[in-house]
């Protein structure tokens, strides 16, 4: 059994998705719609940038879904892959909103507008340089969370953003207490490295962004995914659409327990893990994780060609 895992913030980069908009006029119908639904042209930062406009969190996390649903549609309608071996969909984050609206749970539509007003509320949740996020290297999860408890001279918000993969576990809040906690972990030989990002993600900073989405995203109609999605939340499989929306809005300061959802598919019976959308860094975070799996990162055709030879196998 199969799971597709769609790619979060960071993934980014500029010209994503061009051989398949080059290729495929289905491609290029969903970049116009997402022009057209934006009021701006998404297509042109996508495909020509400037980086520096691609990286503004309004514009990134509505890029990103409009290139994983762009390769998820040419895999279902132009390629002979056999959708009967997927189990779950799980996404990374807003990655989370690019597996609802290839499960038919959201409209595409929608999503663009949820993930531009999302990635708007939470640039304006913090003040610009006043949040820091560090990725934290080999360590486990309750063992840092133990270590940060520790320090006494952390008085501020220092939180487990993402448990991303074994021994990749990322911290955010403030910057003066993560800095402090950078420092503490230096002492103690344990590696960190600051994250480039524009806000504090995932941590109960972003409450005022959550409370801004709470409207907005109940107003959305959701229906019944058409595959089990695993919850970034939860790490389990989540159906109904009203719970669906409470944890989309929980998910903005919350922890994206990514390594836990890992590990529930792969208990489940996943043994190949497919990641759709720019960048490997999914992927990567599965090969840390789990041993005796297989891994697909689909970013070309010439992707689509070997997944589709290898499961015909």
């Amino acid at each position: 059994m199969s799971a597709l895992l769609f790619p979060g913030q960071g993934s980014q980069v500029v010209g994503m998705g061009a051989e398949f908009y080059s290729n495929f006029e289905l491609v290029k119908k969903i970049f116009n719609q997402a022009d057209e639904n934006l009021n701006y042209s998404i297509s042109k930062i996508i495909l020509e940038g400037p980086e520096k406009d691609l990286q503004l969190t309004k514009n990134t996390q509505p890029a990103i879904l409009t290139v994983s649903y762009s390769i998820y549609q040419v895999l279902k309608t132009e390629f002979d892959f056999d959708f009967d071996k997927l189990k779950f969909f799980a996404g990374h984050s807003l990655g989370e909103y690019s597996a609802l609206v290839c499960a038919n749970s959201l409209s595409f539509n929608d999503a663009l507008y949820l993930l531009h007003e999302r990635g708007k509320a939470m640039q304006e949740a913090v003040p610009l340089g006043k949040g820091s996020m560090i990725a934290v290297l080999g360590m486990k999860t309750n063992e840092l969370v133990s270590l940060i408890k520790s320090n006494t001279e952390i008085k501020g918000v220092c939180e487990i953003a993402n448990d991303n993969a074994e021994g990749q576990v990322i911290l955010s809040g403030d910057k003066e207490s993560i800095q402090i906690a950078q420092n503490f972990l230096k002492e103690k030989k344990i590696k960190s490295i600051p994250l480039k990002v524009s806000a504090p993600f995932h941590c109960s900073l972003m409450k005022p962004a959550s409370e801004s989405m709470i409207e907005k995203i109940e107003k959305t109609n959701f229906k019944e995914p058409n595959f089990q999605i695993i919850n970034n939340v939860t790490a389990k499989i989540e159906r109904g659409p009203d719970k669906i929306k409470d944890l989309l809005i929980k998910q903005i300061f919350s922890t994206v327990r990514w390594r836990e959802s890992l590990i529930n598919m792969s208990e489940a019976g996943i043994k190949d893990f497919i990641e759709i959308g720019p960048g490997k860094v999914l992927t990567g975070m599965v090969k840390r994780t789990l041993k005796n799996v297989n891994c697909f990162s689909i970013n070309s055709i010439t992707d689509i060609k070997n997944l589709t030879n290898e499961f015909k196998k």
